[in-house]
């Protein structure tokens, strides 16, 4: 089953299977008029795991009735700054600039 939140973007591509193992993201297209890659993954266990070695520019939580997309660049100079490895969504809602929080329709 696809991510719904697929249907937001336009001119979407997707990886092949080497960049999605080896730079770790799901899908690229157009939000708000600027082209980014996605990460996709679903949470585990309440918590999303994450590497600097993605290649993805966001990364998408796929919350009951809202999409929150947080910049990863932001994400880990966050983490980095703050020598954290783990951290709470809502926090990072307050802390970060670069974020979106889109509803569900």
């Amino acid at each position: 089953m696809k991510n719904k939140f697929v249907s937001l973007l336009s001119n979407i591509k997707y990886p092949t299977e080497k960049q999605r193992l080896k730079e770790l993201w799901d899908v690229e297209g157009i939000l708000r008029n600027q082209k980014f890659k996605f990460d996709l993954r679903p949470l585990k266990n309440n918590a999303k795991a994450g590497t600097v070695a993605t290649k993805a520019d966001k990364m998408v939580f796929d919350i009951k009735d809202q999409w929150i997309i947080i910049d990863l660049e932001e994400l880990h100079q966050y983490l980095k700054q703050n020598n954290l490895k783990k951290v709470n969504l809502d926090d990072l809602i307050s802390e970060l600039d670069w974020n979106i929080i889109l509803p569900k329709y």
